[in-house]
């Protein structure tokens, strides 16, 4: 007959082999490991296939979202709503896809967007900053500061969360801005700037906040900024200069933009799902 000891010897043996069994290794993965399972570099893709996609067009329609960190079914919602939108050529992601920076909210925020059938590219929000969250997005998204060319339009993509690096490295990067005022130079006319937090607000390096309009200013005729970040639906002339700088809601609003540009200008519509 077992004494009391042994029994609790015996359980304790059991419970532990039942915890393994159900992970896939003998240890299951820490959740900031930046062990990032499945696709990876998935801006350059969405950066390709926007490209192909939108070569020789003179009208564009792309889809604004942004912060969309915990609130993964409403996300799922308005990329429903998005694919029954043939006209929608691309969508861009303002960032914080994850609340913590965790590799599995990375591959659940992959997940869903996944689901678009609409090429895509997402921007480094704060939040995706946070622990070793900056490793996992440039692991599965790219680096931070990039560009593409949409028709004859050049989005400049910036990563604006200057507080989560402390002055590790330069945010904004007025070297890449400065580069991309000229780069592909002949492939574009106009300018559409997006970040994830806008000047002035407690994430942007307001020291450098005039000279980042400075630098926004000199693109080929900007049109309007695009960010996310403050989780409302509002437009703003941050500067008083007639260059809008729009921000969209967190995905909990179930709100996002619609961009039409044509030869002519742009006009933008909010939809809610």
């Amino acid at each position: 007959m077992l004494t009391t000891i042994q029994r609790l010897l015996w359980s304790g043996m059991v419970c532990c082999c039942l915890a393994l069994a159900g992970c896939d290794t003998v240890f299951d993965v820490h959740p900031y490991d930046v062990h990032i399972r499945g696709e990876k570099n998935l801006n350059a893709k969405g950066v390709a296939a926007i490209e192909a996609a939108t070569l020789g067009k003179d009208t564009l329609r792309l889809a604004f979202i942004s912060d969309s960190h915990r609130n993964y079914n409403e996300l799922r919602d308005m990329v429903a709503d998005i694919n029954r939108r043939d006209s929608i050529d691309f969508v861009v992601h303002g960032g914080d896809v994850t609340d913590y920076g965790t590799t599995r909210e990375y591959e659940w925020a992959r997940d869903n967007l996944a689901r678009l059938r609409k090429p895509y590219v997402v921007l480094l929000g704060n939040h995706d900053c946070l622990g070793t969250g900056n490793a996992a997005y440039e692991c599965m998204f790219g680096q931070p500061d990039f560009s593409f060319i949409a028709g004859r339009v050049k989005f400049v993509c910036l990563n604006t969360n200057a507080i989560e690096y402390d002055y590790s490295r330069p945010v904004p990067n007025f070297d890449f801005m400065e580069q991309e005022m000229t780069a592909r130079g002949d492939e574009f006319d106009r300018t559409v700037v997006c970040m994830h937090a806008a000047p002035y607000s407690e994430q942007f390096n307001n020291n450098v906040a005039k000279v980042f309009n400075y630098y926004v200013m000199r693109f080929p005729q900007p049109l309007f900024c695009l960010y996310g970040h403050g989780h409302h639906t509002e437009q703003h002339d941050i500067y008083g200069n007639g260059l809008i700088y729009y921000e969209v809601g967190n995905a909990q609003k179930r709100k996002y933009y619609i961009f039409t540009i044509t030869p002519n200008g742009y006009s933008y519509e909010i939809v809610e799902v």
